[in-house]
């Protein structure tokens, strides 16, 4: 059964959380072959505000490997503003010690507007049991749809008082 969480823990895994780390293996393209062209990098930013889930999201429980926690938000072009998407995550307990331990995170943006499209994303990172806010940390883009076909990159989260500040850097 999915264990509910502190405001703060849900916070840190909100729309995705840290980087997670890649390694990219790639063979040697021969000489003759033309450099590709630089892909464009799109950047803006968007506001979430988190939509009740209905629960309290309070436990006093550790979490235990393998529980998970969902949640979703409404994106805002500015704080209070035009509407311009939605997302939807889900994360897992995938370390757990007495202090903290780990979430990796998956989600994805759904954006509406002049560009429209579907953005994945995901990250590990690690939480602590105290109530502190979490500092800013980044989702990496893993694909995209529509508009952002192919896409890269990165989003950086940083709490913005009763939302989150959301700064997406897209290749593609």
């Amino acid at each position: 059964m999915p264990t509910a969480y502190p405001r703060s823990f849900r916070r840190i895994g909100a729309l995705g959380a840290c980087v997670a780390a890649a390694v990219a293996l790639s063979a040697p393209f021969p000489a003759s072959a033309a450099p590709a062209a630089p892909a464009a990098e799109t950047v803006f930013t968007l506001y979430a505000k988190e939509i009740p889930s209905g629960g309290s999201g309070q436990t006093d429980q550790p979490p235990e490997v393998g529980d998970d926690v969902s949640f979703a938000s409404d994106l805002y072009r500015t704080k209070g503003g035009e509407k311009a998407g939605r997302d939807g995550v889900t994360c897992t307990v995938v370390r757990a010690e007495p202090a903290g331990g780990d979430l990796h995170c998956v989600g994805t943006f759904v954006l509406t507007g002049e560009r429209a499209g579907q953005l994945t994303g995901q990250a590990l990172m690690a939480f602590t049991s105290s109530n502190q806010q979490p500092a800013a940390f980044d989702i990496a883009i893993t694909g995209g749809t529509g508009d952002f076909k192919d896409a890269r990159g990165f989003v950086r989260s940083t709490p913005d008082g009763d939302h989150e500040r959301l700064e997406f850097r897209v290749t593609n």
